[in-house]
């Protein structure tokens, strides 16, 4: 792993962890221009760079820094940029931008569908990239650091969280539509929205839930998540078969695709 960590030269001997509260981003491609081009424009505006030039030190990062968001190339050698985006969803909350030569709709969709918050094409411009990765972690609620293990701060535990299918009074523990009319959820089915309101727009898998939602009776292995799930999809969505607000992320887990605003 090559980089530049907390204004020391990386020796690639002895990890060294970034200072808190700095944004800190992973370029992994294997070209040393593009690497060196996206860690000039990310330092010129203010961020913490590490680079990555294969699937080794993609681990190695992920294993020893607190990391806000990954910049990853689909085309890594022999390495598959796609299965390490699934490899990374599948266990950190960090965010994802692929940025890749590759242009096919097909390979956007795919790379959207495994949980990359966005897709660019190279050729690029450094500056859009730069809006871009703001514009991402804006949506992480990330002025600073997102660590890849804990996901973003939680909300706070009073008030009430609105999506355009309804309120949720968190001191209260109710849910109403948006006319006002109760939705009777379970302790769980409440738990369940209320964690996906305080994280949206993310990808979480069912690890990740189960890691949200302490106390519970989960197992790795059982299917209780995705029953509990399809439960409250027919209490909040219009439609449970083609739901618009908990969207399933194929071979991920799942997002809360509504957007969520404090009252």
């Amino acid at each position: 792993m090559r980089g530049k960590l907390n204004g020391a030269e990386d020796t690639g001997n002895t990890p060294v962890m970034a200072a808190p509260n700095i944004t800190h981003i992973l370029v992994v491609d294997d070209d040393d221009q593009v690497r060196a081009l996206l860690r000039a424009r990310f330092e010129k505006d203010g961020f913490e760079v590490s680079e990555a030039r294969d699937a080794k030190e993609l681990r190695q990062a992920l294993e020893t820094l607190t990391l806000s968001l990954i910049t990853l190339d689909l085309t890594l050698g022999r390495d598959d940029g796609l299965v390490l985006a699934r490899e990374i969803r599948a266990t950190r909350n960090v965010p994802i931008i692929i940025i890749s030569a590759k242009d096919e709709e097909i390979d956007r969709i795919v790379g959207l569908e495994l949980g990359a918050d966005d897709y660019i094409v190279k050729p690029f411009s450094p500056r859009e990239v730069v809006a871009r990765v703001k514009a991402v972690l804006r949506r992480y609620g990330a002025d600073s650091t997102v660590s890849a293990n804990n996901g973003h701060p939680d909300a706070p535990s009073h008030g009430r969280l609105a999506f355009d299918g309804g309120v949720l009074d968190v001191s209260r523990r109710e849910v109403t539509t948006v006319s006002g009319a109760p939705i009777d959820l379970t302790t769980t089915e409440f738990n369940l929205l209320e964690m996906f309101m305080r994280h949206p727009q993310r990808v979480l898998s069912r690890d990740e839930i189960m890691t949200m939602l302490k106390g519970h009776d989960w197992t790795a292995f059982d299917r209780s998540i995705d029953s509990a799930i399809a439960r409250l999809r027919k209490k909040i969505e219009p439609d449970p078969d083609r739901p618009r607000h908990i969207k399933t992320v194929r071979s991920v887990g799942y997002v809360f695709s509504s957007d969520v605003r404090k009252m």
